[in-house]
C-alpha cells in the first residue's frame, strides 16, 4: 500500500501554477490522484506528475477566463500577490480573502 503525504496546501488557499500562467483558490483536495487515466495520459510524459501526491481542485483563472483546474502538488506554489480570484464560483463557496486565504462560507476562522 502506498504511503499518503499530508497536503501542503489547504482549502481556501490562493495558489499559482509553477509552469503555466494561471492561479486559483483550492476548493477540494485528493490525497492522491483521483482523475481518469485518459486525463493523466494526455499530459506529456516529460512533465506528467506522479500519482502518489496530493492533487488539488481549483477555481482557476488566467488571461482567457475562469475554469476548474486539477493540479498536482508538485506544480503549485503559494500566490503571494494578495489579489482576489475572479472566478464566478468564489462567492458561492468563500467569504473574505485575508492573508492569501479565503474563508469558507459558514466557517469562522477564529
Amino acid at each position: 500500500m502506498a504511503r499518503q503525504r499530508l497536503a501542503k496546501f489547504g482549502i481556501g488557499e490562493v495558489v499559482q501554477h509553477r509552469v503555466y500562467p494561471f492561479r486559483g483558490v483550492i476548493f477540494d483536495v485528493d490525497p492522491t490522484f483521483d482523475n481518469s487515466e485518459e486525463w493523466w495520459l494526455a499530459i506529456p510524459e516529460e512533465v506528467r506528475p506522479h500519482k502518489d501526491q496530493p492533487f488539488y481542485h481549483l477555481l482557476a483563472e488566467n488571461a482567457q477566463g475562469s475554469y476548474i483546474a486539477y493540479v498536482s502538488e508538485q506544480n503549485l506554489r503559494v500566490d503571494d500577490s494578495g489579489l482576489p480570484i475572479d472566478h464566478p464560483g468564489v462567492p458561492f463557496l468563500f467569504g473574505e480573502l485575508r492573508d492569501g486565504r479565503y474563508a469558507l462560507k459558514g466557517i469562522n476562522p477564529n
